[in-house]
């Protein structure tokens, strides 16, 4: 059952910290971190798991609570069939390494995205490896694969329609408690690597009022020290919500709470 306690912040003021919640990621640059090392792609890729591994230990570290990644797109499926093959190969093989020392450090895993696409081998290994961890509460770590905005918000609103015949008018709550991350709050922060300034159908809904950063950064090389400095421009910002600054100093909020 999703946890409805969030605040969405087009209703109301979240409550916010000078630690980012959640933090959402796009992980971009593999291929090119690559090609910069005469190598393949998939040389990229397959390193661009060790960043997750360790981008992972220094969001626990440092308070985060939920970190969500962007590791394939329902766009991606258009790049080199060779490619794609790869990656549903590489996705199959980490979960199958990785699931255990997830469960071990106390990390809930989740995979949000359209799964009918997917080889009946790696829907198996997604579902064991949420039911493994499904009673853990120390990071909670949402992949993201096969996923798109607007499917998401396009999905939402027709499980609504279809569990209420003759609906004419559907409310942001209603679609908000079907979306893909409704067990979540919204993302303080959104970061992506790689240079590239744009969201790509990622959390659409989800990032009204995220603070976003973007780093020239390619995603094999972010460390915790990459992630320091997005969260310190996070905290050198305003999150204001629609309203002043006058008013978050009479309110005694600053920057953060």
């Amino acid at each position: 059952m999703a946890d409805r306690s969030f605040t969405s912040s087009t209703q109301a003021v979240p409550v916010v910290g000078a630690v980012p919640r959640h933090v959402a990621i796009i992980m971009d640059g593999n291929g090119r971190w690559a090609r910069k090392r005469f190598l393949p792609r998939m040389a990229g890729h397959s390193k661009g798991v060790e960043a997750l591994r360790g981008t992972i230990r220094a969001a626990i570290e440092r308070g985060v609570e939920y970190l969500t990644v962007f590791a394939f797109s329902s766009e991606n499926w258009r790049r080199p069939a060779d490619e794609v093959s790869f990656l549903m190969q590489l996705f199959i093989k980490s979960l199958q390494k990785e699931v255990s020392r997830l469960h071990e450090n106390g990390i809930r895993f989740r995979v949000i995205g359209e799964r009918t696409r997917f080889e009946p081998a790696l829907v198996k290994a997604i579902a064991a490896a949420e039911d493994l961890t499904a009673g853990n509460t120390r990071l909670h770590l949402t992949i993201a694969a096969n996923y798109g905005g607007r499917w998401d918000v396009l999905s939402a609103v027709n499980r609504v329609l279809a569990r209420t015949p003759g609906l004419t008018e559907v409310s942001e709550a209603a679609v908000d408690a079907e979306l893909s991350m409704n067990f979540a709050p919204e993302p303080d922060l959104f970061i992506r690597t790689g240079g590239e300034q744009r969201i790509s159908n990622f959390l659409l809904w989800q990032l009204a009022y995220s603070e976003l950063y973007f780093t020239d950064t390619l995603w094999p090389d972010f460390d915790a020290h990459t992630l320091d400095q997005a969260i310190v421009s996070y905290q050198e910002r305003e999150r204001r919500f629609g309203r002043t600054s006058e008013q978050l100093a009479d309110d005694g909020m600053g920057r953060h709470a």
